[in-house]
């Protein structure tokens, strides 16, 4: 697993971000009310790690790739690269930095022109940055297919000629084209069968190690972020609400939502299993959020601080932060 050093540099700082979107009742409404998909984020991911983003649907995770990768512009806050504050780029330079910063979907096929040879999606990135013509961009684009398990006789078929497996394979490839220095992979295997998770999960992480790649892994399935990741924020209602290394997090939670998170995962062996803890209610309504914590309407440790004053996210133990006024205790 990957540790931060004291002298080494982050690749990647996020800081403050925020994203809001304005509500309007109607036409003539004057006071203006915010969903906040993305409420005062502060990270950051050193070069060659996995950084997992975990949480339930709608809590702000993909919104937060699409940030970084700037896809979206952020309300508030800055993203730095490479010492950079990208978020003040120019359209020129944004399209320049794209070659660094790509991006992995959800969904395979959506995702993919299904009208377009599934050589031509992957050659694109080449040919709209003037890398590669001719007799070279075949070879290198050739190369990127035999990189993720793509057979040279299957290049000039459609997307939808494919498995689901197949077309995130492809659509690996189209990120890897431009040599990245960092993937933003966005719950690239949720669309998929169980055993095609892994193989995908295997070859992102084999591909790690070849390129020297860093990746932020979004997903809302803990399992598959623990497979994958070195550090793992665990995200609530536009906040995180807890960070730290893979196996702290599982073994030393220390947020209430962390630890209903964990205990919903299956175990097969029964003399293992933990009870499972409940959450009183469903997520609150993002154009109507609750005072102080925002979990505290779900939260099984409740306590009147937590309805009145919002936590901070604050460092518990070494690297281990959580945003809670009660953190749980260490578990053995």
């Amino acid at each position: 697993m990957k540790m931060e050093s004291v002298d080494e540099k982050p690749l990647l700082e996020v800081k403050d971000i925020k994203k809001y979107y304005p509500i309007k009742k109607n036409l003539f409404s004057i006071n203006k009310k915010y969903v906040k998909a993305v409420d005062g984020l502060n990270f950051t991911v050193m070069k060659g790690e996995t950084f997992g983003i975990v949480g339930e649907s709608g809590c702000g995770k993909s919104t937060i790739g699409q940030i970084i990768t700037q896809h979206l512009d952020p309300t508030e806050g800055e993203i730095w690269f490479e010492g950079e504050n990208i978020s003040k780029f120019s359209d020129k330079k944004i399209r320049e930095n794209r070659k660094n910063l790509q991006f992995i979907f959800q969904d395979p096929f959506s995702s993919l022109n299904p009208r377009k040879k599934v050589f031509d999606i992957v050659s694109e990135p080449l040919i709209v940055h003037n890398l590669a013509k001719g007799n070279e961009l075949r070879k290198q684009v050739l190369d990127l297919f035999e990189t993720v398990g793509i057979s040279e006789h299957q290049v000039d078929r459609y997307p939808h000629e494919f498995s689901g497996g197949q077309r995130q394979r492809i659509g690996i490839a189209r990120a890897l084209a431009l040599k990245p220095k960092l993937i933003v992979c966005d719950e690239p295997v949720s669309a998929l069968d169980v055993s095609i998770q892994a193989q995908i999960l295997n070859l992102l992480k084999d591909l790690q190690k070849k390129f020297q790649l860093t990746y932020i892994f979004i997903a809302h399935g803990l399992p598959s972020v623990y497979h994958i990741s070195d550090r793992i924020a665990v995200m609530y209602f536009g906040k995180i609400v807890e960070i730290a290394s893979r196996d702290d997090l599982f073994s030393k939670m220390k947020h209430p939502y962390t630890e209903a998170l964990l205990s919903a995962i299956p175990i097969s062996n029964p003399r293992l299993r933990k009870k499972r803890v409940l959450l009183s209610e469903e997520m609150p309504n993002p154009a109507n959020p609750p005072t102080g914590c925002a979990f505290h309407t779900r939260c099984p440790y409740v306590q009147p601080l937590c309805k009145e004053i919002t936590p901070s996210l604050i460092m518990q133990d070494s690297n281990h932060f959580v945003a809670c006024h009660y953190p749980l205790e260490m578990k053995d």
